[in-house]
């Protein structure tokens, strides 16, 4: 797997790269590794685990607690609840580390684990290159220091979690969904049980779909990444809107009442406006990563709003709100954080949220959501190509200086080299299609003559 930790914690095909030897091995490294950064000094350790509903999470679960356990810590097993619920429960109950086993929106044979600091905020990078170099001297032989006796940590289930993570929810919402039908597809994952709650509780009427995991069904033609059940629901219910999770529950992406699909982008952008008419958008700014539609940042300016741009990946979005204390920050692919109320991307709270402007303003969400124009957007991989080299071609900078002086202020050109395949992401978004398509075919072409 190489390096074990990504953007994203440890993930991988579940019993194959990502094994129950692993897994115990990982929680025993975490803990020395906190234990020897003073977070244990003075108590008793406790941590939070919890998972999503894949069958492999089962034997994950069983083996990341018995590390914890085996290495002096209390294990609060919170069993299947979301990302969001798991970092909050973190926090809330005073732990000293969170785990999540899943692989998000990934299929089912794939599984993962994320770890979570005091607070329920991710662990520093620095942190997680120590529980590895840790995990890989242990797996090579070096002894450690086992408690005995008293020592150990004990065990239990945490059933109280799921009611504390929906009272969470209710508690942020500025107002009731009474009289909205809405949709919710659940990816058979693990906000299957909570979300519906939540938004039941809330007033509104709900149907379901995606909602009976089994373990083997996560995210399979459902959820965030494959809207087309979601649409259908919504036309044939005549719902107001509908809102898809992924696996995990950290993303929402909704669909309006006509069957069309509101992206992360226009779910920023309509919060923005809502948040910023309660007086909780911190500086008038929004956080979002470069690949987020230019239609955004042309809607934000419009409406009076800053929009700062990060690397692609939620964690650099989360990084830029908590060191400058903005309130509001995502992704296009529906990663959605709210930094007073979350420290990671909730979908259910995002979805409430959304809910609860459309039953404040009367007004639909197709129309909210109509802030935001959405340009027209041209992605072309350009394969087998040196991508090292793509800030330090001359040639390739004269074509990209060419692309943007045609497009104007109403396009934009971005060419990213893939972090893990030897490609360059060529990106073009142009006011009219046709343009779109012409230049990033050209730039494509510049590349391949560039970097071939």
């Amino acid at each position: 797997m190489g390096r074990l930790f990504g953007t994203d914690g440890v993930r991988g095909v579940a019993n194959a790269d990502l094994t129950a030897e692993m897994a115990l091995g990982l929680s025993v490294a975490a803990a020395h590794v906190l234990a020897e950064a003073g977070t244990f000094a003075g108590h008793r350790p406790k941590a939070v685990v919890g998972r999503d509903p894949r069958a492999s999470g089962e034997f994950l679960e069983a083996a990341m607690v018995a590390g914890l356990a085996s290495a002096g810590v209390d294990v609060l097993r919170v069993g299947v609840l979301p990302t969001p619920a798991v970092a909050f429960l973190t926090g809330a109950l005073g732990a000293d580390l969170g785990v999540m086993l899943s692989a998000s929106h990934n299929a089912m044979p794939d599984n993962g684990i994320k770890f979570f600091a005091r607070g329920g905020h991710k662990l520093a990078d620095e942190l997680e290159d120590r529980i590895e170099a840790v995990y890989e001297s242990h797996r090579h032989g070096e002894p450690w220091e086992r408690p005995t006796g008293s020592g150990v940590g004990r065990v239990r289930s945490y059933d109280e979690g799921a009611e504390q993570y929906i009272a969470h929810l209710l508690s942020v919402l500025p107002n009731r969904l009474d009289g909205l039908k809405i949709v919710l597809d659940e990816a058979h994952g693990a906000a299957a049980g909570v979300s519906p709650e939540a938004f039941r509780r809330a007033g509104a009427e709900i149907v379901t779909i995606g909602a009976e995991p089994d373990g083997l069904n996560i995210n399979d033609g459902c959820g965030s990444t494959h809207l087309g059940k979601l649409k259908a629901a919504v036309i044939e219910h005549g719902a107001a809107f509908g809102v898809a999770h992924d696996g995990d529950a950290d993303r929402c992406l909704a669909v309006d009442h006509t069957g069309d699909e509101v992206d992360g982008d226009q779910i920023l952008a309509v919060l923005a406006l809502a948040m910023r008419e309660r007086g909780v958008l911190r500086s008038d700014t929004v956080v979002a990563t470069v690949m987020s539609n230019l239609g955004f940042k042309l809607a934000l300016e419009r409406e009076g709003l800053r929009l700062v741009q990060t690397a692609v990946g939620d964690r650099y979005v989360l990084e830029e709100m908590k060191e400058h204390d903005y309130a509001l920050g995502g992704e296009q692919s529906g990663h959605v954080i709210i930094l007073d109320h979350a420290t990671t991307g909730d979908g259910t709270l995002t979805g409430l949220l959304l809910a609860a402007r459309v039953a404040q303003t009367g007004r639909s969400l197709r129309e909210l959501a109509g802030v935001m124009e959405r340009l027209p957007q041209v992605l072309i991989n350009v394969p087998d190509v040196d991508k090292s080299r793509v800030k330090t071609s001359g040639d390739l900078a004269a074509a990209v200086a060419e692309a943007e002086r045609e497009l104007g202020e109403t396009g934009r050109v971005l060419l990213r080299p893939s972090g893990t395949e030897p490609l360059v992401r060529v990106m073009v978004e142009a006011a009219d299609i046709e343009q779109a398509r012409s230049v990033a075919g050209r730039l494509a072409d510049a590349v391949k003559s560039a970097l071939g």
